[in-house]
């Protein structure tokens, strides 16, 4: 199982947020690249960028995050506000990964001809949900989407590749929501990251025996509840 620390951007400094709102941000660095490096030299597996102000759609964060791309040597996948084809492709040009939310649920069609360009591997899909309900729009917006429906059409349509995240838990270390991650990962042929809630390295185990690929480590990581060496062993 793969080990993934997050960098949230807002603003150029790395944060966090509680259930995704603005309002209730943390700061943990006003220096991203420095992040980057030091979760490198722990022997994280990836990154995961996330570009908040893009989700927000209060601004841009792209710049900096190929700054930090450039600067390490293990790869990193790109999330935020990633909407428009210019912007993806740009975004692939730097990193190995984007991670689709919005524009895979509201114009697939796009999200499947640059999956025909980059490869299904490169397209990672963000199944962000409320309690089973898939939510776009920076988590703004809920739709009448079921998550295992919307699951089992994006793999007919031959994606892979799926981050999993309950917005409830997300910033709570409140635990991983394990029922949803358990039907996720239920599926063949599928690699699920696990986001949201982890608070110890017994969610990390829990999460590695729903047969997760990977998991993302944000505010726990960043309270010193785990490490990544720690979550490596049991990866």
């Amino acid at each position: 199982m793969k080990i993934i620390p997050a960098i949230d951007l807002m603003e150029g400094q790395v944060v966090r947020l509680y259930q995704g709102r603005p309002e209730n941000k943390t700061i943990y660095s006003n220096d991203p690249k420095a992040v980057a490096k030091k979760w490198e030299k722990a022997g994280a597996d990836m990154l995961h960028l996330v570009d908040l102000d893009a989700t927000l759609q209060r601004g841009s964060n792209l710049k900096l995050i190929k700054e930090i791309v450039k600067e390490i040597s293990i790869p990193a996948q790109v999330a935020g506000g990633l909407r428009e084809e210019s912007i993806i492709s740009e975004a692939l040009d730097f990193a190995q990964r984007v991670v689709l939310g919005t524009v895979a649920f509201k114009d697939v069609d796009l999200v499947s001809n640059l999956a025909e360009k980059f490869g299904t591997n490169r397209i990672v899909i963000s199944a962000d949900h409320y309690d089973g309900i898939i939510m776009v729009n920076g988590w703004q917006q809920s739709t009448s989407t079921n998550l295992i429906d919307a699951m089992q059409s994006l793999t007919g349509k031959g994606f892979s590749e799926f981050l999993i995240t309950n917005v409830s838990r997300d910033g709570t270390m409140k635990g991983p929501d394990l029922d949803y991650l358990k039907k996720a990962c239920a599926f063949s042929h599928v690699h699920v990251i696990a986001s949201g809630g982890i608070s110890s390295l017994d969610d990390i185990t829990s999460v590695k025996q729903c047969n997760a690929y990977g998991v993302i480590l944000g505010k726990a990581l960043y309270e010193g509840k785990v490490s990544i060496g720690e979550a490596k062993k049991l990866a």
